[in-house]
C-alpha cells in the first residue's frame, strides 16, 4: 500500500470541505500514526479517533 501524501491545515482551509473531505484527511493521518508507531497492528480504532482529533481541532481554528 502506497503512503498517502501528508497534509497540512492552517487558518487558510476551505471553509467549504465536505464530510468525504474530511473524513480522507483523517485517514492519512491515521495512517501516519499508524507508521510513526511503527506498523504495529491492533491500535486501528486507536490511530483514527486520534487522528479525529487532530484533524478536526485543526479545523477548527
Amino acid at each position: 500500500m502506497a503512503r498517502p501524501a501528508a497534509f497540512k491545515l492552517g487558518k487558510s482551509s476551505n471553509p467549504t470541505m465536505t464530510k468525504e473531505d474530511v473524513n480522507k484527511l483523517i485517514e492519512k493521518k491515521a495512517y501516519e500514526l499508524y507508521e510513526k508507531r511503527g506498523r504495529k497492528a491492533g491500535h486501528s480504532i486507536d490511530d483514527w479517533l486520534e487522528a479525529e482529533r487532530i484533524v478536526k481541532g485543526k479545523l477548527s481554528r
